[in-house]
């Protein structure tokens, strides 16, 4: 299913490419996260991409930080916004930018 929405959508440029990658780990990681434009911008303030991951978690998901670990997280969530990116890019295809992932999550629950 996650395929075909990826393979309907040109993504312009790469930093639309690396936001939709994160948004789709997200998805496939179960974290009811979305970066919208103005996140994702705000956060490339922090030169380290740990560092971006753990700032969010801190002040929009610091409720998880008490049953997990920040590092097993970020972990978790930049091996599988590499893997998403390496799908999105591959061949020079690039895909999926204007996939709205929190629509898409909420359809997914029913909200």
């Amino acid at each position: 299913m996650i395929n075909s929405v990826l393979e309907q959508c040109p993504i312009r440029d790469a930093v639309e490419c690396h936001l939709a990658a994160y948004n789709a780990a997200f998805y496939e990681l179960g974290l009811s996260w979305h970066w919208d434009d103005e996140t994702f911008h705000a956060l490339q303030s922090l030169s380290c991409e740990r560092d971006r991951i753990k700032k969010y978690m801190e002040t929009h998901q610091s409720h998880l930080l008490r049953v997990y670990d920040a590092d097993f997280l970020i972990d978790a969530i930049q091996t599988t916004k590499a893997r998403c990116y390496e799908t999105m890019t591959h061949g020079g295809a690039k895909k999926a930018s204007t996939v709205n992932w929190a629509e898409f999550q909420r359809a997914e629950v029913g909200v």
